[in-house]
């Protein structure tokens, strides 16, 4: 054995990862079942929407990767959120879940970053 030791899950990320859970459920229901597609068929929405989310699982050993794979696809689901919310009465409501998950996701991803302590300036 190697002994590597593994840093605690810090808050934040656990934050990021049931946002990124929660993302991807609104995205199956909302596209499955709230407001199936009409112009489109449900499987092509489902993969363009879900798989997408799915992706940053293969680095889910490290969580802060797979966070920042995820926190980077959401800007997307932002624009969608926006997009929506702003054109589409009827699926408003979903939209701003959508912005709220999305804006959760990047927090957490920019709050769990290690931030380098200023060096003392040199005598002079």
């Amino acid at each position: 054995m190697t002994g590597v030791t593994r840093a605690p899950l810090l808050p934040v990320y656990r934050l990021g990862l049931v946002a990124w859970f929660a993302l991807t459920t609104l995205q199956l229901i909302w596209h499955a079942w709230l407001a199936p597609p009409v112009d489109m068929p449900m499987w092509l929405v489902l993969i363009i929407s879900v798989v997408p989310l799915l992706l940053p699982l293969g680095a889910l050993r490290d969580v802060r990767r797979a966070l920042l794979w995820v926190g980077t696809l959401s800007l997307f689901y932002f624009c969608h959120g926006v997009s929506e919310a702003w054109s589409a009465p009827a699926t408003r409501v979903m939209a701003i879940v959508e912005i709220v998950l999305t804006l959760v996701l990047i927090g957490a991803l920019g709050a769990g970053v290690k931030r380098k302590s200023p060096e003392p300036a040199a005598p002079q």
